[in-house]
């Protein structure tokens, strides 16, 4: 069976002062019975991590650079995320890719570099609104998992997130048809690449516009193991609202 996933990414979100957000999460699902992942700005990931403890919530970073060391100035690499406290990273989010430019190549290289840090990674696919009007939905999403996931990867240390670019802070969602179309194909893609045992393993999450009044319709879709949440994961009310909504489907 695959460990349900409620993840949050602040984005560039957060002070300091936003930590009571994660004392009140921890208060109310420090043991929830499904994972909990918060990725906040790297400004307060080893604060975060301090302030979860030993809760059950673990925490992630948003990015990471391909080299391990450097002079790349502004850039954090995976062992930084680790040693800050991180056991996860977000890696491709269409935020990325757009803001950037980094690319399906890019993204692989970062991986790589994250599996060999011992991070978990959650790497993100999705279509743009124009690519959804052509129904070039499936093809876009088969270039990304094909161009950005490594050879290496297994249930364990991988998650993919389906996040349609379209419905990313719009409001918007995909019909639940829609979300299922994808995470069946996703799911069938990672099947045939790494086989049967390692392609039901992972686990696919669900992001874009994700709130606790939709959460539990997209959680009931096939191949939903969970959600990749934005904005509704800065207050513990919203999220927590999703943890719940996951820990009952």
């Amino acid at each position: 069976m695959r460990v349900k996933l409620a993840a949050g990414n602040w984005k560039m979100n957060g002070t300091r002062a936003a930590l009571a957000e994660v004392d009140t999460l921890v208060a109310e699902h420090g043991a929830a019975s499904v994972e909990v992942l918060l990725c906040p700005p790297a400004t307060l990931l080893g604060a975060m991590a301090e302030r979860i403890g030993d809760a059950q919530i673990a925490v992630g970073g948003q990015t990471c650079h391909p080299e391990a060391s450097g002079a790349h100035t502004g850039d954090i690499s995976a062992e930084m995320l680790a040693d800050a406290g991180a056991t996860y990273v977000i890696l491709g989010h269409s935020e990325r890719r757009a803001d950037h430019g980094e690319s399906n190549d890019m993204v692989r290289a970062q991986a790589r570099a994250a599996l060999a840090a011992g991070l978990k990674c959650v790497i993100c696919v999705g279509e743009t609104e124009a690519e959804r009007d052509a129904a070039n939905t499936l093809d876009i999403i088969s270039g990304q998992l094909a161009g950005s996931i490594p050879d290496l990867s297994t249930g364990e240390s991988l998650v993919v997130a389906y996040e349609p670019v379209w419905a990313i802070g719009t409001g918007r969602t995909p019909t639940l048809d829609q979300i299922g179309e994808v995470h069946d194909y996703i799911r069938a893609e990672l099947e045939r690449r790494f086989g049967t045992g390692v392609g039901r393993s992972v686990r696919l999450l669900y992001g874009g516009s994700v709130k606790p009044s939709n959460a539990a319709d997209i959680f009931a879709v096939s191949n939903v193991d969970g959600a990749l949440v934005g904005g509704a994961s800065l207050k513990a009310a919203d999220f927590g609202g999703i943890i719940d909504a996951l820990e009952q489907a």
